[in-house]
């Protein structure tokens, strides 16, 4: 930022213009976006900063999203393979496969598991 300064003298500065920083230990940062999906960053480096009363944070580091709807969708596929299962009793590996399968069509998977069962 200000080249040639030596970073003791540029905390003495700063703390004369009322300005503090203190670094934070943290493992993840999840941001939560009120359109839905989060922001998730792994590792981050986390510095919370103090400006005359005002606190702000500054967050860098492994940087990945999520999309509320993809969490919709798998949600959505474990309750149709639980719901495999309980109609079928097979086991929710084989009910995942047979969905699959039948490009996630329920109906379609539970009327082949029930005529394999039945041979």
């Amino acid at each position: 930022m200000f080249p040639k300064i030596d970073p003791k003298k540029m905390q003495a500065m700063m703390k004369q213009m009322g300005i503090s920083q203190t670094e934070l230990d943290a493992s993840r940062v999840i941001i939560e976006k009120s359109e839905g999906g989060r922001i998730i960053i792994n590792e981050p480096k986390v510095i919370k900063v103090n400006m005359s009363g005002q606190e702000n944070f500054q967050i860098s580091g492994e940087i990945s999203e999520e999309n509320q709807e993809q969490e919709n969708e798998d949600e959505k596929v474990e309750e149709d393979i639980q719901e495999i299962v309980k109609q079928t009793g097979v086991s929710k590996e084989i009910a995942a496969i047979e969905l699959e399968k039948n490009n996630g069509d329920i109906a379609e998977t539970i009327i082949a598991l029930t005529h394999k069962k039945k041979k």
